[in-house]
């Protein structure tokens, strides 16, 4: 990816990201405090490629998502995709925007309606985006539920009929049936059982190539990152201390904090060859 960043422009480029929360108490709500949950982030995603964000709890990762499609407003800076800078979009320009720029959450049963199908849930972005229309939506409901490996005969279920992991799945089919060039996937594993991680890995790996997906994958397990990554990210109390290729921010981590993750990471020994 070292060589693609010399000869292509960014899909994504974030400046001097900041976001600051206010934190008012007392009788009146007087501002006691700020949090300072983004500080001067800057960063680029370059078409094609996997930029994954770790650090710890609190770290700011998930605001960086949110900020990223304007779910929740940057207090200063810049987010450019495709040249302009979304920041300074209108309303109606978000709305027709985040069919390009799309997010998977950690839990899909808060993102899918439990009072609609899983058919239903992907096929209400394919309408809205006018992808499809009522004589087509079915096939393509179906095509894109074999697409996320669940199937056509999961069309009329409803989310409590399904299991974490096919939850997940279908909540994967709604951003992709806007057909999207660019998706966080906020700590979109990290609920499930290792076995099915693998396979949500798996399932975004395929997408990526048959569909040339770019991703903001934001994660706490380092041996993910380090598989489904072109570059890492470490974060730190809302600033990016350090982004590189896996090889060197595994092998070879300049600040002290990426040092301390690595350090912290669970090895586990495997006593049967003793």
């Amino acid at each position: 990816m070292t060589d693609l960043q010399g000869t292509t422009e960014a899909l994504v480029s974030v400046r001097n990201l900041t976001r600051t929360f206010d934190v008012k108490g007392g009788q009146f709500g007087q501002l006691r405090s700020q949090v300072h949950a983004l500080q001067d982030v800057s960063f680029d995603v370059f078409p094609g490629e996997t930029l994954s964000i770790v650090g710890e709890s609190g770290s700011g990762r998930s605001t960086l998502g949110m900020s990223l499609l304007q779910l929740t407003h940057p207090t200063s800076g810049s987010v450019w995709y495709r040249g302009k800078d979304i920041i300074k979009n209108t309303a109606a320009e978000n709305r027709a925007m985040r069919r390009h720029l799309q997010i998977v959450f950690q839990d899909p049963f808060s993102t899918l309606n439990p009072r609609a199908t899983v058919g239903s849930a992907i096929a209400l972005p394919l309408l809205h985006h006018g992808l499809a229309t009522r004589e087509t939506v079915r096939d393509r409901v179906h095509a894109i539920l074999s697409d996320v490996g669940l199937g056509p005969l999961f069309e009329n279920r409803y989310p409590y009929e399904l299991s974490g992991g096919q939850a997940q799945w279908a909540a994967i089919g709604r951003p992709i049936a806007c057909e999207p060039e660019f998706i966080v996937s906020d700590e979109a594993i990290s609920a499930l059982d290792v076995s099915v991680q693998a396979q949500i890995i798996n399932l975004l790996v395929d997408l990526q190539e048959k569909r040339g997906l770019t991703y903001l994958f934001i994660a706490h397990d380092l041996s993910v990152v380090r598989h489904i990554s072109d570059r890492g990210a470490v974060m730190k109390a809302g600033r990016i201390v350090e982004i590189d290729v896996p090889q060197r921010l595994f092998t070879n981590p300049q600040d002290a904090y990426t040092r301390a993750l690595i350090a912290a990471t669970p090895v586990f020994e495997d006593r049967r060859s003793r």
